[in-house]
């Protein structure tokens, strides 16, 4: 048998059966060294799940990651957090900043070589915002736009809020104020697409409208030209009629490999380049520091707790718990090198990070037992047993146990069960007490960020929190919110806001994460932004 049949079989075997049958092999006895030379120029991508939608208008999901690759943005952030133009050349607000008026590049076209307009705009975002295109997070950018409410409620399928007094313009009215709109809207949550192709006479989204098969236009730098979604493989190439720099890369191959053990050798082979997100607590003794290095981001990974359940329902049994992790411990045991950053507070790295008003949970298991034989409980024998939620990647399983071995050590609890998802836990799973999972604002802003993630109308705050609501703090973010960016007392009312969240002990606080490369060293400008995208995917190259 060739050396080449060989290596073809191996990486057949690590792409369908997973890494752990290959546990302590070397990537060479393996035999998946590459039987030639890499083409050059072609990004060659791991991705961890098998994705069925590539819609562009989810709003998440693994293949949100790449939609930069193929559709413009209003605007975007580069990787320093620098906002840039792109299909908006340039943007106003009125004194109040309630209405704002974007124009559109003048040279912006699709990649059929028709203009831009206007209209697509607006039909871009109310085909995101209508119910059955289930964006994840569509109102990020348009809750405010008057009129949004009707579409996303099901009763419309336009919003007034966005005017086109011509093709090159679009005027957006909120129903209140809000200096950082324009930058809510600067990312690829709702991309710009070619209204006429991906709407149906309802409004709707035409049924894969973006295949090739089915002639989508494209407004990015690359477009897709093969697509086996069984198979879980997909291919880019450049979009000739792009509006921006011409692409560097020559294609861009997208292959599904779901274990995460396996795309580590694979990459270590060099099978491949570049991964989707690949979180272990070894990555950077796998695959060299440069793989995962990036800047922090303001985006923050904790264990949140219910209040709404027992025994979280007793904030003595919360306060008792918090204390008892030593979460130093925590991160050295997940991401001892890096690249991420510890955490104490949810506000990081944004304006009003630096409180020296806020006091960080202390590590205090003698407190922990005395709250504990304090709250109505009165010890770890009466405490239901505890579900954590939301441990679906390695170094996430690692600091679920490493929570769960603290409260047994600290505090004499046994009954911790874990398991990836909430919907793994069958008929429990709405018993679920702790989940894991991510805050963070596509926005630079503190009040935004925290908007986000404790307002009391916050999927976290209605959600994992379990209907948390404190009233001053949402006061404060509300206040906070209709004051000029650069007003001092904006930050000053998001702090107090955090420093009052913080007393209601609802969190164990993990770490703010780095918007990581996920490229090996071969890989430039790969380099993502707050969107968890590459900022400019047509300076990529390999080198």
């Amino acid at each position: 048998m060739s050396e080449e049949h060989l290596s073809r079989l191996s990486r057949r075997a690590l792409l369908k059966v997973g890494g752990a049958a290959f546990a302590g092999l070397s990537a060479y006895s393996m035999g998946l060294r590459l039987a030639g030379a890499q083409e050059e120029q072609v990004l060659k991508v791991a991705h961890p799940v098998f994705t069925m939608d590539w819609s562009p208008l989810r709003g998440g999901g693994h293949h949100f990651r790449w939609n930069s690759l193929w559709w413009a943005a209003p605007m975007y952030f580069d990787a320093e957090s620098a906002l840039q133009p792109y299909v908006f050349a340039s943007w106003e607000p009125s004194d109040d900043a309630r209405t704002w008026t974007f124009k559109i590049a003048d040279d912006a076209k699709f990649s059929d070589g028709s203009p831009i307009t206007s209209a697509d705009v607006k039909g871009s975002w109310e085909l995101a915002a209508m119910p059955a295109s289930k964006s994840q997070r569509v109102a990020q950018l348009l809750s405010g736009v008057e009129g949004y409410d009707a579409v996303v409620g099901g009763s419309a399928s336009e919003i007034p809020g966005i005017a086109t007094p011509d093709e090159s313009t679009v005027v957006v009215t909120l129903t209140a104020p809000d200096p950082v709109f324009h930058m809510r809207i600067a990312n690829h949550i709702a991309p710009i697409v070619k209204a006429s192709e991906a709407r149906d006479e309802s409004g709707n989204e035409v049924l894969d409208w973006y295949m090739p098969e089915n002639g989508g236009s494209v407004s990015g730098p690359f477009k897709m030209t093969s697509v086996d979604l069984d198979a879980g493989t997909l291919v880019f190439e450049p979009n000739e009629n792009f509006f921006g720099p011409a692409p560097k890369l020559a294609r861009v191959d997208i292959t599904t490999v779901e274990d995460a053990v396996a795309a580590t050798a694979l990459l270590q082979a060099g099978d491949y380049n570049a991964h989707t997100e690949l979180v272990t607590s070894t990555i950077i003794q796998d695959l060299g520091a440069e793989f995962s290095a990036g800047p922090i981001i303001p985006t923050g990974q904790h264990f949140w707790l219910n209040t709404s359940r027992a025994p979280f329902d007793d904030p003595k049994v919360r306060e008792a718990l918090i204390l008892a992790v030593d979460r130093d411990g925590l991160f050295q045991a997940t991401f001892p090198d890096g690249p991420h950053k510890k955490a104490d507070q949810i506000i990081f790295p944004v304006p009003g990070s630096e409180d020296s008003g806020f006091k960080p949970y202390p590590y205090d298991p003698e407190r922990a037992k005395q709250l504990l034989a304090e709250s109505s409980y009165g010890g770890p024998e009466r405490l239901p047993k505890i579900l954590i939620a939301g441990i679906s990647s390695p170094a996430r399983a690692v600091a679920g146990q490493y929570i769960a071995e603290q409260w047994r050590q600290n505090l004499g609890i046994t009954a911790v069960e874990m398991k990836p998802s909430q919907d793994d836990f069958g008929p429990e799973g709405s018993q679920v007490q702790v989940m894991r999972d991510d805050v963070g604002t596509r926005v630079p802003d503190a009040v935004a960020y925290l908007a986000g993630a404790i307002a009391s109308s916050s999927s976290t705050a209605t959600n994992k929190l379990g209907g948390y609501k404190n009233e001053k703090v949402d006061a404060l973010l509300e206040e906070a919110a209709a004051l000029p960016v650069d007003d001092p007392e904006r930050i000053a009312k998001a702090q107090e806001a955090q420093r009052l969240f913080r007393e209601d002990y609802c969190f164990i606080p993990w770490y703010h994460e780095a918007m990581s490369r996920w490229a090996l060293p071969s890989v430039k400008n790969i380099d993502k932004n707050l969107d968890w995208q590459v900022a400019t995917p047509w300076a990529v190259e390999i080198g």
